[in-house]
């Protein structure tokens, strides 16, 4: 890595400036700063150098991914996306097609990674889109909803069904029979691209398939998702920092019944729990952090853990900055509203708080010594 994390970190704060607003209003990040961004490696910070990425290890990932979750939460999420994107090559691609496509990734190419369909939400075991071979090319059919980034993707990673197991392959945006029609309206995160992503009859080489096998449905999925929840749950943390740097200012300036808010009591205890709240979601990340870099063997169940409390202490934390910040943070654009609308977002995506839950009680009702 060219620079060090603090001075990334920096950088990525001037290149944002003040337009997180504007992104949100408009529903567009300029294609060209996400081109530059991904060029310079910052959207995928985990690739090797070898490919052009930083080589970041997850726990200096995490904090680069929170401080971009505190600047803006559409840039965050292209980013979880380009990560998750990257990885899934990683982690299931031959070498060659790592040497292939991730230099693409970190040179400025954009992508996108197509799990959900009409039918197929958090049962993704119920996903209908098929890859079948033809020879030596395969024929991909299928819709894919709600694919972040696609808006601006060249490269979508779509997993659908071949045969007995579940494969990802890796579909140029532009192939004949490819149709992305853009979501105008979501609730948060809205600049960053959201789209549903039609394949009909879309003809690739046989070698886009990732590793040319397929594999357990489950498996895949995990393997795939595992990124996206760490990225999702450090994006959180960055959404609580932001809405208690935002509620502690106002809190401070502005008075009523003759003092500063924040000398009144009951909203003194709102700041304490937005404080509390950011604590407890960065702890839970940076142990799921230490578990990715260890290779420890409580990795999932720390990532599922660390998504599902980042995601609920950012979207109660949102809510409690805008009842500080009142009818200052209740306007469309602002930092606590963006927030207010983000969170709620991120209980939901790359899997629900009610999934979540179920897969943290099924792993304590499997633990050792549990009654």
């Amino acid at each position: 890595m060219g620079e060090d994390l603090s001075g990334a970190m920096t950088s990525l704060t001037l290149r944002v400036g003040d337009l997180a607003e504007e992104w949100d209003r408009t529903g567009l990040i300029p294609p060209e700063l996400l081109r530059d961004l991904g060029a310079e490696g910052r959207l995928c910070a985990e690739v090797p150098e070898q490919y052009g990425g930083w080589g970041l290890s997850s726990l200096h990932s995490g904090a680069y991914t929170a401080h971009a979750g505190g600047l803006c939460s559409s840039l965050r999420s292209v980013m979880t996306s380009q990560g998750m994107a990257a990885w899934t090559i990683q982690r299931l691609g031959t070498a060659e097609q790592s040497a292939g496509l991730l230099p693409r990734l970190t040179g400025g190419a954009l992508s996108a990674v197509g799990f959900s369909e009409p039918g197929a939400g958090s049962d993704l075991a119920a996903m209908t889109t098929t890859v079948r071979r033809d020879g030596d090319t395969v024929v991909v059919d299928g819709h894919k909803k709600w694919v972040t980034a696609a808006h601006y993707a060249d490269l979508l990673v779509v997993v659908g069904r071949q045969e007995d197991g579940a494969v990802a392959v890796v579909v140029p945006a532009g192939t004949p029979g490819v149709r992305i029609e853009r979501i105008t309206d979501p609730l948060g995160c809205r600049a960053a691209g959201h789209a549903d992503v039609h394949l009909d009859g879309v003809r690739l080489p046989a070698d886009s398939v990732l590793g040319g096998h397929g594999l357990p449905t489950a498996l895949l999925v995990t393997t795939a998702l595992a990124y996206g929840r760490m990225s999702v749950a450090w994006g959180c943390v960055g959404i609580l920092r932001a809405c208690l740097s935002a509620a502690a200012a106002h809190a401070t300036v502005r008075e009523q019944f003759g003092r500063p808010l924040a000398e009144h009591q009951l909203v003194a205890g709102h700041i304490a729990d937005l404080y509390t709240a950011e604590q407890v979601a960065t702890r839970v990340c940076e142990y799921a952090g230490r578990c990715w870099d260890e290779g420890s063997p409580d990795q999932v169940v720390a990532t599922v853990l660390a998504k599902h409390v980042s995601a609920t202490q950012a979207a109660r934390g949102a809510a409690t900055a805008v009842q500080v910040l009142a009818s200052a943070g209740s306007r469309d654009g602002h930092t606590v509203a963006r927030a207010y609308r983000d969170a709620k977002l991120m209980e939901i995506i790359e899997g629900s708080n009610e999934l979540s839950r179920l897969m943290l009680a099924q792993h304590a009702l499997s633990a050792p010594g549990t009654p």
